[in-house]
């Protein structure tokens, strides 16, 4: 009985996981939906959304530390939940990260940068971080690796776009006075906060894939 009660509490930690990443992934959502639609009013509610991610990791690192102090685990479940609470942490920063890019949304003005897809790098970092948790749900350390291998596509994406955007302004000829001027560089400084945030994203599913592999296979050879 107190095995099984046990078990119970190792299948609940890993949901309550992976509904925590459903949670984050949905904020990331919105506030790429607000980017494109320069919507303050939906930038505003990812940002006041992110009270209750907080709430789910404070939960969640209870729980992780009340089954390692009361449990004592070993091998195999100590990996697990170690994972799971390094996860979480990843989860928590990619919902500040999406809070940042909520707060962009009203003032951005991207059509002044046409060559730059905010929408495709978005998309990219949201198919990473639920490829790194499908893979943690499946135990699945090819999938693990798959994403590390798409983080290289993001870095790329995102190197182009810095690149872009700073090719743009340097070949921009209609720009009348101080105040255009101004105007144009608080835009080129809001895109670029915004790839660097996308980016981080990415690193964060990277960091999240990592720690599946070691919960899955004790391989640290993706930890850095």
């Amino acid at each position: 009985m107190v095995r099984k009660e046990y078990q119970t509490q190792l299948d609940e930690l890993r949901d309550d996981v992976l509904y925590m990443s459903e949670v984050v992934a949905e904020r990331l959502r919105m506030a790429l939906d607000a980017l494109e639609r320069q919507d303050a009013e939906l930038g505003e509610e990812v940002i006041t959304g992110d009270a209750e991610v907080n709430e789910l990791y404070l939960e969640l690192e209870r729980d992780c530390i009340d089954l390692i102090a009361l449990q004592q685990p070993v091998a195999g479940d100590l990996r697990f939940i170690a994972a799971s609470f390094k996860i979480i942490t990843d989860l928590e920063r990619i919902a500040d990260l999406a809070t940042n890019l909520g707060g962009y949304a009203g003032e951005a003005h991207q059509e002044v940068f046409p060559d730059v897809d905010i929408q495709l790098i978005g998309e990219k970092t949201l198919d990473m971080l639920e490829a790194a948790m499908e893979a943690y749900h499946t135990e699945d350390a090819d999938r693990c690796y798959a994403v590390a291998d798409m983080d290289d596509e993001v870095d790329e994406l995102c190197e182009a776009a810095s690149e872009a955007v700073v090719r743009d302004l340097i070949q921009t000829e209609h720009l009348d006075g101080d105040e255009d001027l101004q105007a144009t560089m608080r835009d080129v400084s809001r895109l670029l906060l915004t790839i660097r945030d996308l980016e981080r994203v990415g690193d964060h599913g990277v960091n999240i894939a990592a720690r599946g592999v070691y919960m899955i296979d004790n391989d640290d050879d993706l930890l850095y």
